[in-house]
């Protein structure tokens, strides 16, 4: 039913797919299924050069393929009445080249209008992807046709065709795909709210507001599971509020992950008691919990000292996140490129307050770091750590080895992009990865 009522919708429109990475190739492929003989036209700011190969292997399948590739790629999207878009694509950006009649979607929002299953949705400046991880492994075991599905890297469009009314769908939900929703899920999980992505957004407020779709449509028959600092954002919230509060964990204590943090897996626990999941399975997916990549990872033990990773920490509070859930951190690996303007007082202080013993700074924002920093110790008359600036990954975790206290914490936690000595995120976490384990197989 809901099949048809989604080709109806599409099949007379002239359809732009703008923004042609994962997700839309997903799109691409789902209207493909949809429609086999229907035009279907591309935009996107990359050459065909710099494409993946499941893109080039589309291009090349799809030899009438209307493509608008490259710097003026914006230019042609006047054409269209009918633009769906991938959540990179900036709107501020796109508005102006856009025409009056034009109707910008997205995959999220057309997966929240047609979607006959429930859908569980986590949002937060950070802890989304772990807390929606641990909800999925929680009650895949119990409810096997239940889906982890959307900004942890796994699109939705092509699942939607298959989707039925008992399909249980965990979405991770980021600013960029709630910004337009004019649907909020079942559940909501609200976990927490951050200064982030302000080179994206005109200002925090207008960040702050787009992340309120997670909750604003929900109806009595709804649930919002909650950080408590947020009730003032979430008071007119019509669904069944729960503050998630210190849960009562020492029946399952000696279970539990040393790195996970309580607040991610209270939330998870009270997803899985509203869908009525018995506690022995709630015990066993936490017990056998799998920490995602770069969130707060796990390196090893390498001569007597232990490595995190958490170069997904890209803004401070994230930090303080890691330091309050690991105990014993000794050096603490900072720094990166500028974000719009990032506050690192209250970083500053934390640090100020801790037992770490080792700073290691990355450009651009490691002096500007360590600055702030010098200010706090000062202001609490305690002995700085000793600090270090660095270029490359390789002489960060060198220092590590050489400075950290044996049975201590090396925590990488950059509080901050990567963009300056690194590509991305990823490519930080595993060069630290990949360092720390070369190091330490040294004698």
């Amino acid at each position: 039913m809901f099949l048809e009522k989604l080709k109806n919708n599409l099949k007379d429109k002239k359809i732009l797919i703008l923004g042609f990475g994962k997700e839309g190739i997903d799109t691409f492929l789902a209207l493909r299924k949809l429609f086999p003989k229907k035009k279907i036209d591309i935009a996107d700011r990359l050459e065909f050069k710099d494409f993946d190969k499941k893109a080039k292997e589309i291009f090349r399948k799809n030899k009438n393929l209307k493509s608008y590739l490259g710097k003026n790629y914006l230019n042609f999207l006047k054409k269209y009445e009918f633009i769906i878009k991938a959540p990179g694509v900036n709107l501020k950006k796109i508005k102006p080249f856009l025409n009056t009649r034009t109707k910008i979607t997205s995959q999220t929002e057309i997966f929240f209008d047609y979607c006959p299953g429930k859908i569980i949705g986590v949002t937060g400046t950070k802890g989304k992807g772990t807390t929606c991880s641990l909800i999925y492994q929680i009650l895949k075991k119990t409810i096997p046709n239940t889906y982890l599905v959307g900004n942890i890297g796994n699109p939705v469009f092509q699942k939607l065709l298959k989707s039925e009314k008992d399909d249980i769908f965990v979405y991770e939900l980021s600013s960029h795909q709630l910004q337009s929703l004019k649907k909020s899920p079942h559940i909501a999980v609200f976990l927490n709210l951050y200064p982030d992505h302000l080179d994206y957004y005109k200002s925090l407020n207008e960040y702050y507001k787009s992340k309120e779709s997670i909750f604003k449509y929900q109806t009595r028959e709804d649930y919002l599971i909650f950080n408590p600092k947020l009730r003032d954002i979430v008071r007119n919230a019509k669904a069944k509020k729960i503050a998630i509060k210190d849960i009562n964990v020492r029946r399952i204590k000696k279970d539990l992950p040393k790195n996970i943090n309580l607040m991610n897996l209270e939330a998870s626990i009270l997803v899985a008691k509203i869908l009525k999941i018995p506690e022995k399975e709630i015990k066993k997916a936490i017990k056998y919990f799998k920490f995602l990549n770069h969130r707060l990872e796990f390196v090893g033990n390498y001569k007597n000292i232990k490595f995190y990773n958490d170069s997904f920490a890209t803004i401070p509070e994230a930090t303080i996140f890691a330091m309050d859930t690991l105990k014993d951190v000794k050096t603490l690996i900072l720094g990166g490129s500028k974000k719009g303007k990032i506050d690192f007082s209250n970083l500053a202080k934390k640090i100020s307050k801790s037992k770490i013993e080792n700073l290691i700074f990355f450009p651009l924002t490691g002096k500007d770091i360590w600055r702030i920093i010098q200010i706090s110790f000062k202001v609490n008359k305690k002995k700085l750590p000793k600090h270090f600036f660095v270029d490359s990954m390789s002489k960060a975790v060198n220092i590590a080895y050489q400075n950290t206290k044996k049975g201590s914490v090396c925590l990488l936690s950059p509080a901050c992009a990567s963009f300056t000595t690194f590509k991305n995120y990823k490519e930080r976490g595993n060069l630290f990865k990949k360092y720390v384990k070369n190091y330490g197989k040294k004698s």
